[in-house]
């Protein structure tokens, strides 16, 4: 209803221009009981039953920071549907107004959870699992320099790999799915990376399908060889090191700006003035709280 109070709903703009697409991002949505109540990503995490899922063994669910909801559910698939409506115009020259709710989005978007529930992958309490924390071939576990690596073997050839890595003998151990030797077979996996440092443990597994992989920092992120030779990080002129714009599109691959991101309300005026208004009515503008300014202050 924020818009509305502006008098920029979209039945007003829709009017003016009927091929407008008018997006609308919320957390629950424009209709429904909790449509005009104040949440969080977990709120929207909580309602979509998705954050029920997330957790280890015995603790409470916990979410992922603020991803799920706010940037996947919420940013990613509303985009989504913009896309999807500039689209459809192309075909009917109509506009429209896409309801993205963050809850919703989430839910969609953990659509696999849902439908494989009768595969025997999510059947058993939280933790306890293929993908959440359960399984000893699916987990984390920490080096002994203090640092992790990530272990993912679900598939038997890789799995073998893991194995032969670890020092083991896969003639000697239980089944790899058998749901009663987890627990065990993840202590002993922990008792054995702790025996050596992150480094070694690559030294070990680089070049190996056994899917294990180290848990890095931003700054090793940045650094690492493979997302060095792919260029996956970019630093800008204040020397701030973010992603470079992704998926990669082979004809026309996106320019990433090298200049800081600029601060919020820094170019109002400028972008106001472009499109037409007056200095009088930016200054109104501005006096009822409607716009904001920001204006950096020179480093003399």
């Amino acid at each position: 209803g924020v818009m509305e109070k502006l008098g920029l709903g979209p039945e007003v703009l829709l009017e003016e221009n009927p091929r407008l697409i008018y997006a609308r991002l919320t957390g629950f949505g424009q209709t429904g009981k909790y449509a005009k109540s104040a949440g969080h990503d977990i709120n929207f995490l909580a309602l979509s039953g998705v954050l029920s899922k997330l957790g280890r063994k015995d603790e409470n669910p916990y979410a992922p920071l603020n991803l799920l909801a706010d940037f996947a559910g919420g940013g990613v698939l509303c985009a989504m549907g913009i896309i999807i409506a500039l689209y459809e115009r192309t075909r009917s020259g109509k506009g429209q107004i896409i309801d993205a709710s963050m809850v919703e989005g989430t839910a969609y978007l953990s659509s696999f959870l849902w439908k494989s529930q009768n595969l025997g992958l999510w059947n058993r309490p939280r933790g306890e699992n293929l993908l959440d924390s359960g399984a000893p071939f699916y987990e984390t576990y920490r080096t002994s320099d203090g640092k992790y690596m990530a272990v993912g073997a679900i598939e038997p050839q890789f799995y073998e790999q893991l194995i032969k890595g670890l020092g083991l003998d896969s003639d000697k151990l239980p089944s790899q799915l058998s749901f009663s030797d987890w627990p065990r077979m993840k202590k002993m996996f922990a008792s054995i990376f702790a025996q050596k440092t992150q480094e070694e443990w690559c030294s070990i597994f680089d070049g190996a399908d056994a899917c294990v992989t180290p848990v890095l920092s931003f700054d090793d992120a940045a650094s690492h060889q493979h997302n060095k030779q792919r260029g996956s990080f970019i630093k800008n002129d204040q020397e701030e090191i973010s992603p470079r714009p992704a998926p990669l599109l082979s004809r026309t691959p996106a320019v990433p700006s090298f200049k800081r991101d600029p601060f919020i309300g820094e170019h109002t005026e400028e972008i106001l003035l472009e499109y037409g208004f007056s200095k009088e009515e930016i200054a109104k503008l501005h006096s009822e709280n409607v716009i904001e300014f920001s204006k950096p202050k020179a480093n003399l």
